[in-house]
C-alpha cells in the first residue's frame, strides 16, 4: 500500500513540477502521471483499489474546499448575470453535448452524462488563468468566478439527482426522485439551522484549548463525518455533505485558518484523485479513436465558450467581460471527473466513454492558457465589424461627453480603496477630476453623484483616449493588477508624454517596471504601511526619531532605487525622503470667533512663534497657494500648515484659543 502512495505521489511531482515548468496548469502533469502508472502503460502498474480509497478523500476535500471558499455574497454581487447565465450555458451545452452523443450512437443515458460533463469548467484551471492574465480582481474576473461558482453549486445538484437515472429500467421513478429531494431538503435545513450554528460554536471551543492538534483534528472530523452523515443519515451524496460542511464553515471567523490548516490535506488528496483519473485513461483506445477525441476537445473549446459568450452578452455587462468568461470556461477538468466516475460507478458510463471524457479535459485544459491570450485579439476582431460590436457592447464602455474646456484635471484610474481615497480629497479641495472606472456598478454610483465618469478597462480599451490626458495635470493609477497598471501608464505616458502620473505598485518588482514605463512616482502601499507600523514600534522602543528616519529612509531608497538611477537623482530622492519624515502637513479651521480673523497671516506671528509655515489657504472652495504675508484670515478659513509635529501641535493651541494673542 504504502509503495504504491510513495509511486504515485512521486510521479504526480515529476508531472506537475514539469508542466508547471512550461507554464500549463499542474493538473495536467498529475493526469499524465496516472496514466504513466496504470494499467494501460507499460512498467510499474498502481494498485487502482488502494489509490481509489484515497481518491474519495480527495473528492471530500475538493468539495469541502469549494464549499469553504464558496461566498453567498460574492455570488449576489454577480447574480444578473452569473446565476441565469450560468444555468443557461449548462443547460445549452448539456443539450449539445447529448445530440453530439446520440450522433455516435450513444445510449441516452451516456448521453446524459456527456453533455452534464462537459457542461461544467474546472474553477482550478478558472483561477489560475485569470491570476496569470492580471483579470482575477476585475470586473471581468468577479463575473468569471461567480460564474463557476454557480456550476459548482448546480453540479453538487446534479451529483444528488444522478443516481435516480441508473434506477429507470422501468420508466423514470418520479417517486423515488421526489424521496431524493425531500432527503437532500431535510439535509439542508438541518445544515442551515442546526449546523450553522452548532458547528461554528464547538470549533470556537476547541479553538479555545489552544492545541493546534485538537483543532486540525475537529476540521478534518467535521469535514469527513458531515460527509458521511449526509450519505447514510439522509441519503445525499458525500459531495453534498462535504460542500455544505465547508459552506457552514466558512461562516465561522475561523474560516480563514480552518482553510490554511486543511489545505496540505487537500492538496494531497486531491493530487491522488487525479492520479487515480488518469488511471483510468487508456492512451490505445485514444490512438484508435483520435477523430472523436478532437472532436469533442473542438467541441469544449470552441462551441462551449461561444454558447457562453451569447448567454454572457445577454446581460448589462461589457463585451469583454462576456469574451474572458467564454475564455474561462472553454475547458472542463475536476467536476467533469467527479460526474464521469459517478456515471461509472452507476453504469451510465462504459470505460472507454469515461476514457473520451477524459482526454477532453486533458487537451482542453492545455489549451486553456492560449484562449486567454486569444481575448484581444477576438476584441479587435469584433471591433473591426462596428455594428456588430455595437450591439455586443451595448452595455460596455460609455462615454461621458468630457466638456472641451476641461483642463486642469486629475485623472483617476480605478476608483476602489485607494482611488476614492484621492477623488475624496480631490473633491474637498475642489480640484477637477475624471474617473476611469471599469466596474459597471460603481461607475453607475459615481454617475448618479455626478461625478465626471468613463466606463471601460483602460488597460485593454481606448478609454484613455477620450480623457482629455492632454490637458490634465496629473494621472493617477490605483488599479490593483500590476499587469493593468503597466499597460495603462504605458498607455497615458504615450497619449501624454509630459503628463506627471503617479502609479501603485504591488510587488518591488512592480516599482521598477513602472518606472521604466514613465510613471516618475511609484508607491508601494504595502511598503509603506510596513514602515509605519516599524516607526511607530521604534518609537515606543525608545529609539531616537533621527535613527528611525535613517532606517526608514535606507528601506525606501533600496526600494524605490528604479526612480532615482543618477546621483543627483538620488540625492534628491533622499533629501525629499528626510523631509517626509520630518515635515508633516496639517488642516486647521479658523473658529468664527477666533481673535485671529481679520487680521493679516504676518500680524499673527505664528511663523515666528512656532516655526509653522503657511501653505495653503481654502476659502470658500477657492484654493489660494502660497498666500502673501499680508493676506487678511477670514472666518471658517482652513489654513494649510507646514512642519514638524510639535510645530503643528503649537499652532493648533494657538489657533484654537479664544483669549488675545
Amino acid at each position: 500500500m504504502l509503495i504504491n502512495i510513495a509511486v504515485a505521489l512521486g510521479v504526480a511531482f515529476l508531472g506537475g513540477l514539469a508542466f508547471r515548468r512550461m507554464g500549463l496548469p499542474t493538473i495536467v502533469g498529475y493526469l499524465l502521471a496516472g496514466v504513466a502508472i496504470g494499467p494501460f502503460t507499460p512498467g510499474f502498474v498502481g494498485d487502482p483499489h488502494t489509490i481509489n480509497q484515497l481518491a474519495e478523500l480527495g473528492v471530500v476535500f475538493l468539495m469541502f474546499g469549494v464549499g469553504l471558499h464558496f461566498s453567498f455574497r460574492h455570488l449576489w454581487q454577480v447574480r444578473d448575470i452569473a446565476i441565469v447565465g450560468a444555468l443557461g450555458q449548462m443547460a445549452t451545452t448539456a443539450v449539445l453535448g447529448y445530440l453530439l452523443s446520440q450522433w455516435w450512437g450513444w445510449p441516452p443515458f451516456s448521453g446524459v452524462v456527456l453533455g452534464l460533463a462537459i457542461s461544467v469548467a474546472s474553477t482550478i484551471v478558472l483561477l489560475r488563468g485569470l491570476m496569470d492574465n492580471g483579470l482575477l480582481n476585475t470586473s471581468h474576473g468577479q463575473v468569471a468566478v461567480g460564474w463557476l461558482v454557480m456550476e459548482d453549486v448546480a453540479t453538487v445538484l446534479v451529483l444528488l439527482i444522478l443516481p435516480t437515472l441508473a434506477h429507470t429500467e422501468n420508466g423514470f421513478d418520479w417517486r423515488e426522485l421526489g424521496f431524493t429531494m425531500l432527503a437532500a431538503v431535510g439535509f439542508l435545513i438541518f445544515m442551515v439551522f442546526v449546523g450553522a450554528r452548532l458547528i461554528p460554536w464547538l470549533l470556537m471551543r476547541v479553538a479555545h484549548t489552544r492545541s493546534r492538534e485538537l483543532f486540525i483534528l475537529a476540521n478534518l472530523t467535521m469535514a469527513l463525518g458531515i460527509a458521511l452523515g449526509s450519505a447514510e443519515l439522509f441519503g445525499a451524496s458525500l459531495a453534498l455533505g462535504a460542500f455544505m460542511a465547508g459552506a457552514v464553515i466558512s461562516e465561522s471567523p475561523l474560516s480563514h485558518q480552518i482553510a490554511a490548516d486543511l489545505l496540505p490535506f487537500r492538496e494531497a488528496f486531491s493530487v491522488l484523485f487525479f492520479v487515480s483519473i488518469g488511471m483510468l485513461l487508456d492512451p490505445h483506445y485514444l490512438l484508435d479513436n483520435i477523430g472523436p477525441v478532437l472532436a469533442l476537445t473542438g467541441f469544449v473549446v470552441f462551441v462551449k465558450p461561444t454558447v457562453t459568450a451569447l448567454w454572457a452578452f445577454l446581460f448589462p455587462r461589457p463585451a469583454r467581460t462576456a469574451l474572458i468568461v467564454a475564455a474561462g470556461t472553454s475547458q472542463i477538468g475536476e467536476f467533469s471527473f467527479i460526474l464521469g466516475q459517478a456515471g461509472l460507478a452507476l453504469g451510465l458510463l462504459e470505460r472507454d466513454q469515461y476514457s473520451l471524457i477524459l482526454a477532453g479535459a486533458l487537451l482542453s485544459i492545455v489549451v486553456n492558457p492560449l484562449m486567454f491570450r486569444m481575448v484581444g485579439l477576438a476584441e479587435r476582431g469584433l471591433q473591426s465589424i462596428s455594428p456588430l460590436w455595437k450591439l455586443l457592447d451595448r452595455y460596455g464602455q460609455r462615454l461621458t461627453s468630457i466638456d472641451a474646456s476641461l483642463a486642469g484635471h486629475i485623472v483617476i484610474v480605478g476608483c476602489g480603496r485607494v482611488g476614492r481615497h484621492i477623488a475624496e480629497v480631490a473633491e474637498y479641495l475642489g480640484l477637477p477630476y475624471l474617473v476611469v472606472e471599469s466596474d459597471a456598478e460603481r461607475a453607475h454610483v459615481l454617475d448618479q453623484r455626478g461625478v465626471r465618469t468613463l466606463l471601460g478597462d483602460a488597460a485593454n480599451s481606448e478609454i484613455l483616449a477620450h480623457a482629455a490626458l492632454d490637458r490634465a495635470r496629473l494621472l493617477v493609477v490605483t488599479l490593483p493588477e500590476e499587469a493593468a497598471s503597466e499597460l495603462t501608464v504605458a498607455a497615458g505616458r504615450d497619449l501624454a508624454p509630459n503628463l506627471p502620473i503617479i502609479a501603485r505598485a504591488v510587488t518591488r518588482e512592480g516599482v521598477q517596471r513602472l518606472a521604466e514605463l514613465g510613471a516618475q512616482h511609484v508607491i508601494h502601499p504595502e511598503l509603506e504601511g510596513g514602515l509605519q507600523l516599524v516607526r511607530h514600534a521604534l518609537l515606543q522602543l525608545g529609539f531616537s526619531m533621527e535613527d528611525v528616519r535613517r532606517y526608514a529612509e535606507s528601506v525606501r531608497r533600496d526600494h524605490y532605487a528604479a526612480l532615482a538611477n543618477s546621483g543627483e537623482e538620488q540625492r534628491l530622492l533622499r533629501e525629499s525622503l528626510d523631509r517626509a519624515d520630518l515635515i508633516q502637513v496639517a488642516w486647521l479651521r479658523l473658529p468664527p470667533d477666533s481673535p485671529w480673523t481679520g487680521r493679516a497671516w504676518e500680524e499673527t506671528g505664528l511663523s515666528t512663534r512656532t516655526g509653522a509655515a503657511l501653505a495653503t489657504i481654502l476659502r470658500d472652495g477657492q484654493l489660494l497657494a502660497n498666500p502673501e504675508a499680508g493676506t487678511v484670515l477670514h472666518a471658517g478659513d482652513y489654513l494649510e500648515l507646514i512642519g514638524n509635529s510639535e510645530q503643528l501641535a503649537a499652532a493648533q493651541r494657538l489657533i484654537t484659543t479664544i483669549a488675545e494673542p
